[in-house]
């Protein structure tokens, strides 16, 4: 059985369901366990005893994943997009480093478009001031990947500040992200494209069903990287699903509230974790 979550999920849980009693989270129920006191980062037998200690400084994951993206937008043609993409993250004691990368693929009304998405590549360290609070605090470069003809095929670069407060099974939580947005303003069809920096918010609330199964829901916000266009809102729901100790799976559902948002965003991964 395993125990360790990937610190892709803010926030731990602290105590078992009321109906089913697991206070060390190795799977094994109180009743059952005969090694009740397990570390954290332990793989454990039938009977809750450890077999194998997941502790280790440094290690890392792979994720894959395709999602779909449909936008009708007010201004613009009804447009489907289909993403494949490549993540991998490197976790060192608290500190992390994370990179990814997509291709994508667009059709819509008298508009079809494929290649590389932007790439990204950030760092990022959690602390913990208490025992149910987490912070997490990023910086993340957006590479120009992107082959655009709006002139913003210049590097950008975002800050971050994440926290999570668990209590009991729930985790509460929330973000903000400022990134600067580095392209040049320029003229598309007689129409000047005008960029500016944007601001992301995002607060939400989790549930840990199992110690393999997390389920949230939040509202997010930015304001759109060209002047003059409204704040994009969207709510969203995230599932991730331990399925062993090395392989693990996530859903994500993201629908747009304003007229600013792609009307649906659909997204599964897979993910291995040595």
């Amino acid at each position: 059985m395993k125990k360790f979550l990937p610190f892709l999920i803010l926030g731990v849980l602290s105590t078992g369901l009321l109906a089913y009693s697991d206070a060390d989270m190795d799977g094994v129920e109180d009743g059952a366990d005969k090694c009740p006191n397990t570390s954290f980062m332990d793989l454990v037998d039938i009977n809750g005893c450890s077999k194998e200690s997941l502790s280790s400084d440094n290690h890392f994951d792979i994720i894959v994943g395709a999602s779909y993206t449909e936008s009708d937008y007010k201004s613009l043609n009804t447009t489907d997009t289909l993403s494949s993409t490549f993540q991998v993250d490197y976790y060192y004691k608290d500190f992390s480093i994370q990179a990814s990368t997509a291709y994508f693929t667009t059709d819509g009304s008298g508009y079809n478009d494929s290649g590389m998405q932007d790439s990204y590549l950030g760092a990022s360290y959690q602390f913990k001031p208490t025992d149910s609070l987490l912070l997490r605090v990023g910086a993340v470069a957006i590479l120009p990947t992107y082959d655009s003809s709006l002139n913003n095929n210049n590097t950008d670069y975002s800050g971050s500040l994440n926290l999570s407060y668990s209590l009991n099974n729930f985790n509460i939580f929330g973000g903000y992200i400022y990134t600067l947005i580095n392209d040049d303003d320029t003229v598309s069809n007689s129409m000047a494209i005008n960029y500016q920096n944007t601001n992301a918010y995002n607060i939400g609330l989790g549930y840990y069903f199992t110690n393999k199964l997390y389920v949230s829901g939040a509202y997010n916000s930015t304001t759109s990287i060209y002047k003059d266009v409204d704040d994009i809102n969207t709510a969203s729901v995230y599932t991730y699903y331990s399925i062993d100790e090395h392989w693990f799976t996530t859903f994500n559902y993201a629908y747009g509230i304003s007229d600013t948002a792609s009307k649906n965003y659909v997204a599964l991964r897979l993910g291995y974790f040595f």
